[in-house]
């Protein structure tokens, strides 16, 4: 059960909520309805006639992980898996200091035109460029201060908001928790951290899970874990710096597109039998 106090002890958790899915199957259609178009200007001096030039896409979407963004990058520019991956680390990227050099976060979501001669670390480079233009903005800056924290942990919370909601709403909603359980200094107990911990993605979470050695593991860390767990897109970060008014410490998506907060603990364990029960149906 999500967002129990600490001697509750059953035998299976499920889910706060429906998403913590970060592998998303994006529709074209809201690919070209969400997605930012940003130029890369990655060919050299002595560039090919414009008729000869050849130009795909990179589409990096809301949420993903960067191991997974790593992958597209191979694949489209195809070379080696795992040549990206070591580019992120051998390249000074102009991340915040707080990143101690994890791109994770700062991967911005967006759709990158490949031209001819790209190679990933100019790749990540731009999408480091655009993430930090995007949440450098004083708007941002101004929120961060607003909720008493730092823009890298606004871009965590971003993430956490990213794989934990559907919709705008929700988003701020989320965040809203987020920020009521970083004050009361209550672990957030959020399955999409611990499913980055254990490289995964998952509906339902065992209790000795929840006991996994891991600084992503919320359920036995209090605070926020030391990085973002995705890359958040621009609508988690507007819910992260502006999140909804409420008094909310619990939520779960009862069915798709009904999902419950509540600062009551007894409300809260109803509307997760309710869960229990929609999904035991949905499984038999």
């Amino acid at each position: 059960m999500k967002n129990e106090p600490p001697h509750a002890t059953p035998e299976r958790r499920p889910r706060l909520t429906r998403r913590g899915r970060l592998v998303l199957i994006v529709s074209a259609a809201v690919v070209v309805m969400t997605a930012v178009l940003v130029p890369l200007l990655l060919v050299p001096s002595g560039e090919p006639p414009a008729e000869e030039k050849k130009t795909v896409s990179l589409l990096v979407p809301e949420g993903r992980r960067a191991t997974q963004v790593y992958a597209s990058v191979d694949k489209i520019l195809d070379i080696e898996p795992g040549t990206t991956e070591k580019a992120a680390t051998a390249t000074r990227l102009e991340l915040p200091d707080a990143a101690r050099r994890n791109p994770e976060g700062y991967l911005f979501p967006a759709t990158y035109p490949v031209e001819a001669g790209a190679t990933p670390a100019g790749l990540l480079g731009y999408m480091v460029d655009t993430a930090r233009e995007r949440f450098g903005a004083e708007r941002v800056t101004a929120g961060a201060r607003r909720n008493g924290v730092s823009v890298y942990q606004s871009v965590t919370i971003a993430s956490i908001v990213q794989a934990e909601a559907d919709t705008p709403t929700d988003m701020g909603r989320v965040a809203r928790v987020v920020h009521n359980r970083l004050a009361r200094d209550m672990p957030l107990q959020m399955d999409s951290t611990l499913n980055y911990a254990l490289n995964r993605s998952t509906l339902d979470t065992t209790h000795s899970e929840t006991k996994t050695a891991s600084p992503y593991n919320t359920y036995e860390f209090r605070g926020l874990p030391p990085t973002p767990i995705g890359n958040p897109g621009e609508e988690a970060m507007n819910a992260a710096i502006n999140p909804a008014r409420g008094d909310w410490l619990y939520f779960v998506t009862v069915a798709p597109g009904d999902t419950r907060f509540t600062a009551d603990y007894t409300e809260h364990q109803r509307n997760v039998a309710e869960f229990n029960a929609n999904r035991s149906a949905a499984t038999h």
